[in-house]
């Protein structure tokens, strides 16, 4: 069923949940009909099916939805100035939560899961790409991994240049990168941060695609066989984001062991949330582990600098654009620390 056909039947259900949320309850029934909700939300959550994923959300909405309902028609009836300032101030933040469900809900409910566009076989075909690994004050045992490792990307070496954005001008920096055989980019000054950096070397650089690396992220050698044949399916696909993924346990996972069994935050992101986003055209780049291609960023004048988060506003510049933005949600790479 695809959301076009789900959105249909929706709305022919909706004198039906237009029922459930207004028919008015003693307190016994609504006692029975929460109790009854729940127990039904519980034996239907054992399955893993998204169209049961689907009914739970809807389930979810028209609890919720009831509730509110009740609060606004029911219990918003106060004796003084006080009680009806505090009363409707916390009817608003309970509207709040609940415009934010419903949100929530419509983002993720249908995550777009996308296959990996195979390379063609005719090398010749492959783009070039210039892999940016930007650093400012993080040492050179950090970077240096990162380094190696896009060394080691199973990419045709005439087709990819490693470049150490050094914002830091490092001497260190630069003896390594000779040494290792990767370019070495440095500037006079830090103006715009990280987006600044990335924007300098732009100009720099003449590879069709840009990979870029925060310098504590080790890519795995199938990254950009794994990406750049989107890139060639799509002509108008400007980047595409992939998830971050670490080695270091975060405090839910080496605290609680509910960890063993349950996603951490970071897959939650790039799992619902981002193939949400994907489905609704709305993914956004999220600064590292991504590949871009150079002729859209022309578009938007480089990497955005009115911000500290340039990669969410550059994503919001290209979105503006027209341009495609995809989320790949494939384990492509790790973190080293």
């Amino acid at each position: 069923m695809n959301k076009v056909l789900f959105c249909l039947l929706l709305l022919v259900m909706l004198p039906i949940a237009t029922i459930i949320v207004i028919t008015p309850m003693d307190s016994d029934k609504q006692y029975f009909f929460g109790l009854a909700s729940l127990g039904l939300m519980l034996l239907l959550g054992i399955s893993k099916s998204h169209y049961v994923n689907v009914v739970l959300v809807v389930m979810s909405c028209l609890m919720s939805t009831r509730y509110i309902y009740w609060r606004a028609t029911e219990t918003l009836h106060f004796n003084s100035t006080v009680e009806a300032c505090l009363g409707v101030g916390l009817f608003i933040a309970e509207l709040y939560a609940w415009v934010i469900l419903v949100l929530g809900y419509l983002q993720t409910s249908w995550p777009l899961k996308r296959r990996i566009e195979p390379m063609p076989e005719d090398i010749s075909l492959w783009p070039t790409v210039d892999v940016y690994i930007p650093t400012y004050n993080e040492s050179l045992d950090v970077v240096r991994d990162t380094v190696l490792a896009a060394q080691c990307i199973d990419y045709p070496h005439d087709k990819m240049r490693i470049y150490i954005l050094d914002d830091g001008k490092r001497s260190e920096f630069a003896v390594f990168a000779a040494d290792a055989g990767v370019g070495y980019i440095t500037r006079d000054d830090n103006k715009h941060a990280k987006a600044g950096n990335l924007n300098h070397a732009l100009t720099l650089t003449r590879g069709e695609l840009i990979c870029v690396f925060d310098c504590d992220h080790v890519a795995t050698r199938g990254f950009l066989q794994a990406t750049v044949g989107s890139f060639l399916i799509d002509p108008r696909l400007a980047l595409l984001q992939t998830p971050h993924y670490f080695y270091s346990p975060d405090p839910f996972e080496r605290n609680l062991s509910a960890a063993r069994h349950n996603p951490n935050e970071g897959a939650l992101f790039y799992g619902p949330v981002q193939q949400g986003n994907d489905n609704w055209n709305a993914t956004f780049f999220c600064g590292s582990c991504a590949v871009i291609r150079r002729t859209a960023l022309e578009e938007t004048h480089g990497f955005a600098v009115e911000t500290v988060t340039e990669d969410a506003h550059t994503a919001l510049k290209l979105q503006r654009k027209g341009i495609g933005i995809y989320t790949s949600g494939r384990r492509l790479k790790s973190n080293s620390r």
